[in-house]
């Protein structure tokens, strides 16, 4: 079967999934709309929390950074990891103690105050733009290259399936297609992975191959006159490195579509269970994610070396990303040196190229497009339902109309869902950095 028409059936059948588990679960009431009615089960929740938190960013992008870092990319593995461990610890608990709906909740009440709610949600709402705003970016390169879009059509159609989905069910439909989410990334991430250790050393497991694969790999940069890929700070200094971590960590702690995710849960202890599940199924494509960087990176050295950056240009998945524009080869010839070909590729296509890269069959090459808008779409939503809940709940709900009763109050935050999105969309098509 043609490529194209592959990816249309796969990419349809998880939209599809995901529209019909949102007619299913359509949220009746606040408490279903903004924490899913409060009885989702620790490991649906933790397979939910993944699928919020491990957004295009870390299925796009964090391979990539790794291919292109070495082994100063492990800052984001270490960050990230770390923040949620924070996060888990710290935070999240001790929130689904107090019983709130929001953080800006639990801060008013904290505080005894509605002027610190309103500081709480403005943050939070100015955290989920900025963030959402790289989630449509993310909708959109993905259309524009494997349904052959141009990208702002890329971002509306990605708009139009998160506002279905969000503004029927709210939290609760959002937790569902969550879980369906994260199944279908995790499955698209891990069987190229898989095929690609067994194509270059005869073992299955991606975490074993690592230990064959990087000799090689060092040996083919030293070769080519770049520093060895696991020698560390090459790319970042020490201090860089520590710096970055923490940074990271941090910013992880403190994100708010994940922090709702454990008022979704009947107590603490479900709230820690779930906490728990969650950094098991985060970590099943973090502990992938360096050994797809690894293998990428090794493909595309051994191409150069092979048939130099002019021979390169001839290679399918090359001529298929210059078109969107994310790999220049208009400089590319006889005398073009490796570091200016890594320069001139976008690290976001890394993952996204691999099955192509690889020779992998087509439908490998759909399941990774449809990977990657779950990845997208699933964080998105989480995000929209925060800035729902700060401008319906807490802005509206507490300070404008303290006495709106249920209805109002759901009207006001699928209005502000579908409003948040318009936004975002806009941001996505035209990032202001």
């Amino acid at each position: 079967m043609e490529l194209q028409t592959l990816i249309y059936l796969v990419v349809g059948a998880t939209f599809a999934l995901y529209l019909g588990i949102a007619f299913w679960a359509k949220a009746g009431s606040t408490g279903e709309f903004y924490i899913a009615g409060g009885g989702v089960h620790p490991v649906a929740n933790g397979a939910a929390t993944a699928a919020d938190w491990m957004s295009a960013a870390s299925f796009i992008s964090m391979a990539g950074l790794i291919a292109f870092l070495g082994y100063d990319g492990s800052v984001y593995l270490m960050g990230w990891t770390g923040g949620y461990v924070l996060l888990a610890i710290l935070l999240a608990p001790f929130l689904r103690k107090f019983g709130e709906y929001t953080v800006p909740d639990f801060v008013a009440k904290r505080y005894y105050s509605n002027t610190a709610r309103v500081v709480a949600a403005v943050a939070a709402i100015f955290v989920s733009f900025t963030y959402v705003a790289g989630q449509m970016r993310g909708v959109g390169v993905v259309f524009s290259r494997f349904l052959e879009v141009p990208l702002t059509w890329g971002v509306i159609i990605g708009m139009f399936i998160v506002t279905i989905y969000a503004v029927l069910g709210g939290m609760k439909g959002i937790t569902w297609t969550q879980v369906a989410q994260y199944c279908v990334l995790i499955v698209a991430y891990l069987i190229p992975a898989f095929a690609i250790a067994y194509t270059l050393t005869g073992n299955p497991i991606p975490h074993i191959a690592i230990g064959e694969v990087a000799p090689r790999l060092n040996q083919l940069q030293t070769d080519l006159g770049l520093d060895p890929y696991t020698g560390p700070f090459s790319n970042l200094s020490m201090l860089n490195v520590v710096c970055i971590t923490l940074v990271l960590m941090a910013g992880t702690a403190g994100l708010p579509h994940v922090i709702v995710r454990f008022y979704t849960v009947k107590t603490v202890e479900s709230a820690r269970w779930s906490a728990v599940w969650a950094l098991l199924f985060i970590g099943i494509l973090y502990t992938v994610a360096p050994a797809v960087a690894i293998f990428a990176r090794l493909e595309i050295l051994q191409s150069f070396s092979q048939m130099g950056a002019g021979g390169m240009t001839e290679l399918g998945w090359i001529q298929s990303w210059s078109q969107t524009g994310l790999i220049d080869t208009s400089g590319w010839g006889g005398d073009t040196t490796v570091r200016q070909v890594l320069g001139s590729i976008d690290r976001d296509i890394i993952v996204l190229a691999t099955p192509e890269l690889a020779n992998l069959s087509n439908w490998v090459v759909g399941l990774v497009a449809a990977g990657g808008l779950a990845a997208a779409l699933s964080t998105a939503s989480g995000l929209m339902v925060v800035i729902s809940s700060s401008l319906a709940h807490d802005i509206y709900g507490e300070i404008v109309n303290p006495d709106a009763n249920d209805r109002e109050r759901l009207f006001v935050g699928r209005v502000a869902i579908l409003l948040g999105i318009v936004v975002a969309g806009l941001l996505g098509i035209f990032p202001p950095g």
